[in-house]
């Protein structure tokens, strides 16, 4: 009798361990950056950002998604933040529209390592926001971050820090090729995306 109370117990434990386990292992979800936020802000040059992300868990460590992404951007993203801040600006905007494929891989609890890889279309428009021509480009970034899960793993957050270039970046009209040349093919950016688990 004593042995079966205990079997039936150990038994009923690995059942809500399992149940446990189903609940916080998710397999896929969607996600976006909060830096759409800036898209309220009320400026001359909105960046136009919006970006949607869905992802797949292949194993506890290692995650694929794909990214669709689009935004404007009216200097060389090379500059840094102080050069934007008080550099020249292309004579027009850039309105980009991409998708890219991402990997991640979990290293250390919430720590994680990314990588994207996205083929962006690009027009270019000038300041009277007639489109001159199109290009291509293909933009990489290398992120380290840190996701925080909440409410059974259903929501979570990413504050981040990446590497970005661009090694590919074709059929810029000459007078934004010019400015362009000024300026390195790489960058440093914070991040901070959020996602829903299902």
């Amino acid at each position: 009798m004593k042995y079966k109370i205990i079997t039936a117990i150990m038994l009923t434990s690995l059942t809500l361990q399992s149940q446990q386990q189903r609940t916080l292992e998710k397999k896929c979800y969607i996600g976006s950056s909060a830096f759409m936020l800036a898209n309220l802000v009320d400026d001359d040059e909105p960046p136009r950002f919006y970006m949607i992300d869905l992802g797949y868990r292949i194993t506890k460590k290692d995650v694929i998604s794909i990214e669709a992404i689009t935004w404007n951007y009216y200097e060389p993203i090379g500059m840094s933040i102080n050069e934007k801040n008080n550099g020249p600006n292309f004579p027009g905007r850039v309105e980009a529209f991409g998708l890219g494929l991402t990997y991640k891989r979990f290293i250390w609890k919430g720590t994680f390592a990314k990588v994207h890889s996205t083929a962006m279309h690009q027009n270019y428009l000038d300041e009277s926001d007639r489109k001159i021509q199109s290009g291509f480009q293909l933009f990489n970034t290398l992120r380290i971050g840190y996701q925080f899960r909440f409410f059974k793993n259903r929501f979570f957050i990413e504050p981040s820090f990446a590497i970005t270039n661009w090694p590919i970046n074709t059929n810029l009209p000459n007078s934004f090729q010019v400015l362009e040349n000024r300026y390195k093919k790489y960058a440093f950016e914070p991040g901070f995306h959020f996602g829903f688990n299902f």
